[in-house]
């Protein structure tokens, strides 16, 4: 499951290499001649926007009920596309490394396959919809500027909290239940592009989750099946500077 979740994702990532490089095309032919946003590197402090595309699932482990009965015989994480706003706020510590906060408003749904055979045969779909307000905190490592380009690499930790949690609902038995908070790590790398009056910056990043944001209930059919509910998301965002 993890190999194929690799491949997946370098599966997603060639497009967003072949975006990046043709983007990279324009400033390379500027700093034959100028070297745009000098005055930009010494900035102690400088302020962005974030739009980015995410495709989410869930690392799903299995209760023991799920081997004990016989009425679900499937149940698995679906892949889902949404997207991200945000804000940016970089701090210069020194020539190499910033202090990074990128504050984002998440759209994600992270779905489950079910396969029933009772009380009738059929596939369920459940849609667990996410509003995320997501806080993360990272280091980023730049590397020396060539041109109108340079490359960098983040590490960092997020706190997530979502608004369209449905841990205190009330319903029938047919709800799977998720905690409004979870917390995890992210990493990923990008490229900043200088042009003469903004950096546009391109950039890939895994962003999972550390905790188990299920709601255990025994009480309802499709939750008691799952053990554990773990956050993956998968992010290529464009970071527009100044």
């Amino acid at each position: 499951m993890q190999n194929a979740y690799i491949r997946h994702m370098f599966y997603l990532l060639r497009y967003a290499l072949i975006f990046i490089l043709l983007i990279g095309m324009l400033p390379a032919k500027a700093q034959q001649t100028n070297l745009n946003m000098l005055e930009h590197d010494a900035k102690p402090y400088y302020f962005g926007i974030t739009l980015a595309a995410n495709q989410s699932a869930y690392k799903l482990e299995h209760s023991p009920a799920f081997l004990a009965t016989d009425s679900i015989m499937v149940a698995e994480p679906m892949k889902t596309m949404g997207f991200n706003l945000g804000l940016l706020a970089n701090a210069r510590l020194s020539e190499h490394f910033d202090l990074r906060f990128n504050p984002q408003l998440i759209f994600a749904s992270k779905n489950l396959y079910y396969r029933e055979t009772y009380p009738k045969s059929q596939d369920t779909e459940k849609k667990i919809e996410s509003i995320l307000l997501s806080f993360p905190l990272q280091i980023k490592f730049k590397s020396d500027r060539i041109g109108n380009m340079r490359v960098y690499t983040i590490a960092g930790l997020k706190y997530d909290y979502d608004l369209a949690s449905n841990a205190r609902l009330r319903r029938a038995e047919d709800l799977v239940k998720v905690k409004k908070s979870d917390y995890g790590y992210e990493v990923g790398a990008g490229f900043e592009f200088y042009f003469e009056s903004f950096i546009f910056a391109p950039e890939f990043k895994i962003s999972n989750g550390f905790g188990n944001v299920h709601v255990k209930d025994p009480n309802l059919r499709y939750s008691n099946v799952i053990d554990r509910l773990q956050s993956r998301m998968i992010v290529f965002s464009i970071h527009l500077e100044g």
